[in-house]
């Protein structure tokens, strides 16, 4: 039997009054996913525990079995764990985006979805310019990098990992002064940072092109060395990851998953879906289970875009989806479950912590009434778990022990 999960980050919303009060799931052309829904079951899943931040880590977790309460790390060392970057007890990882602050207001949080080459350049120059024996700033890909603080004792870096940071894409347009750490070393390296980049020459040539500078760096979704069990001694099977971003890749390192690294997948709209779909099926040749993650309908969220949400989505069901269930469809037993992490509503431009539709069909799967795949068909539909980490349990058919709570 092989398993194949499909995660288009972001993809489910609110209502969009330009789309005739529809989501841009229900306003988009998705017959593949439609059939899956149509074959099997259609159900909701709350992946971001009550209390907890709905966040991509948080909510990427649950889907692969584990429970946010007991494994969550951060976001950062998830990240630093796909760079390579090995962790001690006395280290706190931080993601830090480039972003653009314009009249001392957060105008962009990812400076215009900067090239990862023009990141790399910029992150050297912070390096050479900010970084030493306590801070070292590490490139990622595009405006997704990572910050390292080493501490002088655990216990103080376990203090520095429960600072409050507010993600950027949270507080678009508002001033960043009030949304600085409380934490004097951090909110140096901020305020120190805008005054290296804003005079870069890469910062000026951008602004020659009528693009957004990189001209601040903002550091959040911090954490220590995780502790979490692999994925093959919690639940009995093998796998591999396939996403574009550092913080997928680097939860399947830590989960022992293959990793794939696809050419072309930027994590954004122009990613190279027909290459994650054939990463999923070399994976599946090898492995039990093929984990597919694409940020493209999260990215359109968050810029507010309904049309590059649309598209996004119906690129994840042709190029995506139809790809995979060709290939396998009468060449093996399979499974196929998809569903978002979280909504990333248009209106909103922030991810929520809101259950998200789920399909799932295949061998074993007895078809439920629904046949549609949307927000609003899968309030209908026959299942509806509460823990999201319970899911994966669900869709092995019970098989492994699990890793929840």
């Amino acid at each position: 039997m092989k398993y194949v999960i499909l995660v288009p980050d972001g993809m489910a919303g609110l209502p969009v009054e330009e789309l005739g009060d529809r989501t841009c799931m229900e306003a988009a052309v998705t017959r593949n996913m439609d059939m899956i829904a149509k074959k099997g079951i259609v159900g909701m899943v709350r992946n971001v525990p009550k209390g907890m931040t709905p966040a991509s880590d948080v909510a990427n977790l649950s889907i692969l079995g584990y429970d946010p309460l007991k494994y969550y790390c951060g976001r950062g060392p998830l990240e630093a764990a796909n760079l390579k970057v090995e962790l001690t007890e006395r280290d706190v990882a931080f993601r830090f985006n480039t972003v653009t602050v314009c009249d001392d207001r957060m105008a962009d949080y990812s400076a215009g979805h900067i090239s990862t080459r023009e990141a790399a350049v910029l992150v050297e120059l912070l390096n050479r310019e900010l970084g030493n024996e306590k801070f070292r700033f590490y490139a990622g890909t595009s405006y997704r990098n990572l910050l390292v603080v080493t501490c002088d004792s655990p216990e103080k870096a376990d203090r520095l990992a429960s600072v409050t940071c507010h993600p950027p894409h949270d507080i678009l347009d508002q001033p960043v002064a009030r949304y600085l750490p409380a934490e004097t070393g951090l909110v140096d390296i901020m305020k120190g940072s805008k005054k290296i980049l804003e005079d870069c020459d890469i910062n000026k040539v951008r602004i020659d092109l009528g693009q957004n500078p990189a001209n601040m760096i903002w550091v959040w979704g911090q954490g220590m060395k995780p502790d979490i069990p692999r994925f093959r001694d919690a639940f009995g099977k093998n796998g591999g990851i396939v996403s574009a971003v550092d913080l997928i890749k680097g939860l399947g390192r830590i989960l022992g998953l293959e990793v794939a690294d696809v050419p072309g997948a930027t994590g954004y709209y122009d990613t190279n879906y027909e290459g994650k779909a054939d990463a999923a099926l070399e994976i599946l040749k090898r492995k039990d289970l093929a984990f597919v993650h694409v940020e493209a309908p999260d990215e359109a969220g968050h810029n507010g875009d309904i049309l590059a949400k649309i598209t996004a989505i119906e690129n994840f069901d042709t190029k995506i989806t139809g790809r995979i269930i060709e290939q396998l469809s009468g060449k093996c037993d399979y499974r196929v479950l998809i569903l978002p992490d979280h909504p990333t509503p248009i209106s909103k431009r922030t991810h929520t912590a809101d259950p998200v539709p789920f399909a799932m069909a295949g061998k074993g799967v007895e078809p439920d009434e629904v046949t549609l795949f949307t927000e609003r068909s899968a309030k209908a539909g026959s299942v509806y778990l509460k823990n999201g980490y319970e899911l994966m349990k669900f869709f092995l058919g019970d098989s492994g022990a699990g890793a929840g709570g």
